[in-house]
C-alpha cells in the first residue's frame, strides 16, 4: 500500500467522500460525486499533460484554434497544464470537467472511483512509446530471477505483464523494483548492475543512447492496448454537448494541420516540441512511435472496432489482478464498460466508462 498510485486512489476516495458530504441536500440525501458540474454551463476546465500524443492540445490553445471552436458553440474552455497523475486526480475530484489520460487510468482511477466518464476522442495509441530495455543482450525469457525497474502499477507495469505473458512467464518470475519516473532513467544509466528497465519516451530515447542497451519488448508488440484519450465527465457531456463539439472540432483542425506536411505543419510541430521541452527532431521521433489517428474517420473506424474491446479486456483483467479496481472489487466484471455498438463488458448495472464515437462521427461527416 505504499505505492504512489494506490496512495493516490486513497486520497481520491477521501476527496470524493468530503465532496459528496459537502454537496448533500438539506434533507441529507447525498448527491453524485460529480453533480456539481452537471447541468448547463458556459465555462469548462480541461486538463492536459506533456506527452507526444497530447501536445496538439497545447498547440490548439496557443494558436487560438480551441478558443475559436469554443466561441462557435458559445462556451469558454480553459486548458490547464498539469503533471499527469495530479491531472487525473483533479478530474476525479471534480476540479476539471475533462482530462487527457490512457485507457488504463480512465478505468482504474475515475471509473474505479465511481466517476462516470466518457471517452470523447481516441487520439492515438502507443506504438513503441513504452518499452522494455535490457543490458547484456538479455531477452525477456532471460529475466527469470532478475530485477526489473519500473513505475509500479503504471502502464510500464502493464507492459511487463504482457511481455512476460507473451514469453510464457509470470510476474512472480521476476522482482519488480518500484522506481519514480524522475529517477528511472538516470538511475539505470549510472548503474550498470541494473539489467532491465521499463519506461516511456523521451526517457527511452535517452537510455537507448547507452552502449549495450537493447529494446526487447515495446507497446508496438501489443498495438492498440495503450490508448490515449480525451475523457469527459459523462453527465457534463450529456448536459453540454457543445463542449464535445468544440473539443472535437479543435482537435481535428489541429490533426489536419499536422497531416499536411507543409510549412504550417513544421511551425505547429515546432511549437509542440518547445512546450514538450525537446527539439523538433526529437518530437518528430516520438511521433514515429505514436500511432496518431490524424483523420476523424480513422479514429472512428478504430473506436468502433473489436480491437478496442479486446484491448480493454486485457487492461481490466490486469487492473483487477493488481487491486486497481478498488479494494472491494471481487471480479474484473465489477465495472461496466460500454462501447459504441452497445456492447457492455462487466456489470451492466454499474457502467462507469463509455466509449462514445458520435462526436468523431460528426467530425468525419463534416457536421461540426
Amino acid at each position: 500500500m505504499n505505492n504512489f498510485k494506490r496512495i493516490s486512489q486513497f486520497f481520491i476516495l477521501l476527496l470524493l467522500t468530503g465532496f459528496i458530504a459537502a454537496c448533500s441536500s438539506p434533507s441529507g440525501q447525498e448527491s453524485n460525486a460529480s453533480s456539481s458540474t452537471s447541468g448547463k454551463s458556459k465555462k469548462f476546465k480541461v486538463a492536459w499533460s506533456i506527452y507526444s500524443g497530447w501536445q496538439p492540445w497545447d498547440y490548439a490553445n496557443q494558436s487560438k484554434i480551441l478558443e475559436k471552436w469554443a466561441k462557435k458553440y458559445g462556451i469558454e474552455i480553459e486548458l490547464i497544464k498539469m503533471d499527469y497523475i495530479p491531472s487525473v486526480e483533479a478530474y476525479v475530484a471534480g476540479q476539471v470537467d475533462a482530462c487527457v489520460m490512457t485507457n488504463m487510468e480512465a478505468l482504474d482511477m475515475p471509473a474505479a472511483s465511481g466517476v462516470t466518464s466518457t471517452a470523447l476522442i481516441l487520439g492515438d495509441y502507443s506504438n513503441g512509446n513504452d518499452a522494455l530495455l535490457t543490458r547484456d543482450n538479455l531477452q525477456v525469457k532471460d529475466l527469470v530471477g532478475k530485477e526489473v525497474n519500473l513505475v509500479e502499477l503504471s502502464v510500464s507495469h502493464y507492459i511487463l505483464s504482457r511481455a512476460l505473458e507473451k514469453n510464457g512467464l509470470k510476474e512472480s518470475d521476476v522482482t519488480i523494483v518500484n522506481t519514480s519516473d524522475s529517477d528511472i532513467a538516470p538511475a539505470f544509466i549510472s548503474n550498470n548492475s541494473q539489467k532491465a528497465v521499463i519506461t516511456w519516451n523521451p526517457l527511452i530515447m535517452e537510455i537507448k543512447k547507452q552502449p549495450d542497451v537493447k529494446q526487447v519488448f515495446a507497446s508496438s508488440s501489443i498495438p492498440g492496448e495503450i490508448m490515449d484519450l480525451m475523457i469527459v465527465k459523462t453527465n457534463v457531456l450529456k448536459d453540454n454537448p457543445e463542449l464535445g463539439n468544440a473539443l472535437t472540432g479543435a482537435w481535428y483542425e489541429v490533426m489536419a494541420i499536422m497531416k499536411k506536411e507543409d510549412k504550417a505543419t513544421e511551425e505547429a510541430l515546432a511549437i509542440m516540441a518547445e512546450s514538450a521541452g525537446c527539439s523538433l527532431q526529437e518530437y518528430k521521433d516520438q511521433l514515429k512511435t505514436t500511432a496518431m489517428f490524424y483523420s476523424p474517420k480513422s479514429a472512428l473506424n478504430y473506436t468502433t472496432s473489436k480491437a478496442v474491446i479486446q484491448s480493454m479486456d486485457y487492461v481490466r483483467k490486469f487492473c483487477f489482478s493488481h487491486g486497481l479496481l478498488g479494494e472491494n472489487a471481487t471480479s474484473f466484471d465489477q465495472i461496466g464498460i460500454q462501447y459504441p455498438n452497445g456492447e457492455i463488458q462487466g456489470d451492466k448495472n454499474n457502467i462507469q466508462l463509455y466509449f462514445d464515437s458520435s462526436f468523431m462521427e460528426k467530425a468525419a461527416n463534416a457536421q461540426l
